[in-house]
């Protein structure tokens, strides 16, 4: 595990399952968490034989968020009051394209350090699968697949004039947990349902589970993981 703070880049944790590591996942925590959140799944997705994999754990800048009373904590952008009802109209635009960029500026490092954009996966829960559905769909350059956990499709409506054609065939991974209080199911399926109607392929997955990761799901991602990164050259 490595901290990697650079300029003009957010700081990140870093995990290689081996040596010179030929793909990388970049994968974005939820509200209020930090990059660590996710680190100790790496060991559970079952990845033995896959090529060396590159985990990248962004820490979101902090900012104040509407929802938790002005609270400032790690947030990939601010949440008010009715957006996690998809009844406010005015979602929190500005901070969703400053991390979409900071995203985008991730891949671009990787790309830098030998991993082509193509064997890149863009992953998150909650906050963090919406930054990645936002980023990934919008990458002017193919990537491997997008992972978006417990989440929903920010900025739907600008989508069909921004989505990237690069993109429009990468494989889309979505989950939800069936009794989630925090991002209810009707988002994430709501969202499923709009990007298979635009073409996309998604791999809808739902389990007995609130706002939260299980098992299952754990092993599910570990073989959606192998098969991607298997088909990307």
């Amino acid at each position: 595990m490595v901290n990697k703070p650079t300029s003009g880049v957010l700081e990140t944790i870093e995990i290689e399952t081996g040596k010179n590591p030929s793909a990388s996942v970049i994968w974005m925590h939820g509200l209020g968490a930090d990059g660590n959140d996710f680190v100790p799944v790496v060991n559970e997705l079952g990845l033995d034989g896959a090529p060396a994999i590159r985990f990248v754990f962004p820490h979101a800048p902090m900012r104040a968020v509407t929802i938790n009373g002005g609270a400032v904590m790690r947030a990939w952008y601010d949440v008010s009051f009715g957006d996690l009802e998809g009844k406010s109209r005015r979602p929190d635009a500005v901070g969703i394209h400053e991390s979409q960029e900071q995203i985008a500026a991730l891949v671009e490092r990787e790309t830098k350090r030998g991993t082509a954009a193509g064997k890149v996966v863009l992953a998150g829960f909650s906050q963090g699968g919406a930054i990645a559905l936002q980023t990934g769909l919008r990458h002017p350059e193919r990537l491997a697949g997008v992972m978006a956990l417990s989440t929903y499709l920010p900025l739907a409506d600008s989508l069909t004039l921004e989505a990237a054609p690069a993109n429009k065939t990468t494989p889309v991974f979505m989950a939800h947990g069936l009794f989630d209080p925090v991002v209810p199911l009707v988002m994430g399926a709501g969202s499923m349902t709009f990007l298979t109607g635009l073409g996309y392929t998604v791999e809808w997955r739902q389990y007995p589970m609130q706002h939260s990761v299980c098992a299952q799901e754990i092993r599910d991602i570990g073989t959606w993981l192998n098969q991607v990164l298997a088909k990307q050259k």
